[in-house]
């Protein structure tokens, strides 16, 4: 019972307790409230104050916008009134200039008519006038004129050509003075040695015994190197002496010294005779080389490309006439030097154009047509200057020459042959008889190689024997005959030999 009643207090109290903690919640709840409107009332009056604010500063800046604007304006329309008073101005002006400018029309067409009108008086009096000379003269005014236009042409004329002849002579005579001048000075400056020409070499022997080795077996060994080298080898009765006969002085030259190694090595047979023939054309080849570049060096021409240094070394061995090429070229160049200083052309030009001027002639007897036409194909192919490749071409006058280099190049090359005994026709035109016979010769199909030895009166052919037979060489032979007989002129005779060699080669191992 006891407990009964302490659970039943415990109950109340705790009720009790729950009333007055949500009594003590309520009156908070409700404080709170007031203190949020309180707040919210105070926010709304701050907001108010600045949106009044807001508005008053938004009036003041659309004020002072529109006072700007207003301000604009006002200039815009002064700027147009201003306009528009300068552009009456100006019309003003206009109207002004143009009444004026009437006005002067007005005059002149006044002025105008009052010319004509004494222009007309003038010419009636002329024509009067013209009628009295003509009655006085007896002739009409056609006649007149035409007889004072003959008689004033033909004063005229007299005067123009005693006049013209006057120049003529005064400029012969100052041209020939100056030509002499130019040419005597540059032959002064140049001096070169004087060069007997030899369509021959000679081979000195040691013993007479060598003839016969030379010789070999049936003759083999001489036509071994006569075939390797394309020159005619002589032994006759001079004592210890071999004669090279060859109008081309680099097979010559091959020859002289394959034959002088062949001696001193003593083993003469035609395999050796071969490969000695072969180094002697590359020691030629080194020679021409040497040769051209001290040349180009003597002669002051520089940036040379090798092959055409080569070519101009391979003249050290030709002659012309009685001159030999390379000095000859190295002479021109001098002399086109110094005449191209004394009038102002281009130095370097006309000294490269002289020194290269005879470059064909090294493999004229190999390619078909002038000298002058083949070295200036073969400069321009190796790199040299329009310029310096016409002066090539024209100084023969196979072009006509343009500039003043060319025709220096072809004075400077008439100058160096018209020196006393400088040359020899004859021996020149044999030498073009030769290189006819072997192009005549090598114009047929299936030829290797042709020689013109024994100064034009034999020629060797070597052919091909894969595309010619026996018979085929028979019928070349009386072709070429044929052919010489056709184009050529020659004294006595000339032999046409045609070779055909087959060879078989097998090595033991």
């Amino acid at each position: 019972m006891a407990i009964a009643w302490i659970i039943v207090v415990g109950v109340l109290c705790a009720a009790a307790g729950f009333a007055v903690a949500y009594m003590v919640t309520s009156k908070q709840n409700v404080d709170r409230s007031k203190e949020a409107e309180i707040k919210i009332e105070a926010m709304l009056a701050e907001a108010k104050a600045e949106e009044k604010d807001i508005l008053l500063k938004a009036k003041d800046e659309a004020l002072k916008i529109r006072t700007a604007a207003e301000q604009e304006a006002r200039e815009a329309r002064n700027e147009y009134q201003r306009a528009e008073r300068r552009l009456s101005q100006k019309e003003e002006n206009i109207d002004r200039k143009l009444e004026q400018i009437e006005r002067r029309e007005k005059s002149l067409s006044t002025k105008e008519q009052e010319a004509e009108e004494a222009k007309a008086e003038v010419e009636l009096m002329r024509q009067e006038q013209i009628h009295e000379l003509e009655r006085v003269a007896a002739m009409n005014r056609d006649e007149a004129k035409a007889q004072l236009l003959q008689a004033v042409e033909t004063e005229i004329r007299a005067e123009a050509n005693k006049r013209v002849r006057e120049i003529e002579f005064e400029t012969k005579e100052e041209a020939e003075a100056k030509a002499r001048k130019i040419i005597a000075l540059a032959i002064q400056k140049y001096a070169s040695d004087q060069v007997s020409e030899s369509s021959v070499s000679v081979v000195p022997l040691p013993s007479e015994d060598m003839k016969g080795r030379i010789i070999g077996r049936e003759g083999r060994n001489i036509r071994a190197l006569e075939a390797a080298t394309g020159v005619d080898l002589i032994i006759d009765d001079t004592p210890d002496t071999v004669i090279l006969s060859g109008f081309d002085p680099v097979r010559r030259e091959i020859a002289r010294q394959a034959l002088t190694k062949l001696i001193v090595d003593g083993r003469i047979h035609p395999a050796r005779i071969e490969e000695l023939v072969a180094k002697a054309r590359i020691d030629v080849d080194n020679v021409m080389r040497e040769e051209g570049e001290k040349a180009a060096l003597e002669a002051k021409v520089h940036g040379m490309s090798p092959d055409l240094i080569k070519a101009m070394g391979r003249l050290h061995f030709r002659t012309s006439y009685s001159q030999n090429v390379l000095r000859h070229s190295i002479e021109i160049a001098a002399l086109c030097s110094t005449m191209a200083h004394e009038l102002g052309a281009d130095v370097n030009i006309a000294r490269r154009g002289g020194f290269l001027h005879d470059v064909g002639k090294g493999v004229s007897h190999e390619v078909e047509g002038p000298h002058a036409i083949i070295g200036g194909e073969i400069a321009k192919r190796l790199g040299e200057s329009k310029a310096v490749v016409h002066a090539i071409k024209a100084h023969h006058g196979e072009e006509e020459p343009e500039t003043v280099e060319a025709l220096i190049v072809a004075a400077a090359d008439a100058i160096s042959a018209a020196r006393p005994g400088a040359r020899r026709e004859n021996l020149e035109t044999y030498a073009k008889r030769l290189e006819a016979l072997e192009n005549i010769a090598n114009s047929f199909p299936g030829v290797d190689r042709s020689f013109a030895i024994q100064a034009g009166r034999e020629v060797r052919i070597i052919v091909r024997p894969e595309e010619v037979d026996d018979l085929a060489a028979a019928r070349l032979a009386r072709d070429i005959v044929k052919q010489i007989q056709e184009n050529l002129s020659y004294p006595g005779q000339i032999k046409v030999m045609v070779l055909r060699e087959t060879r078989a080669v097998e090595f033991a191992k």
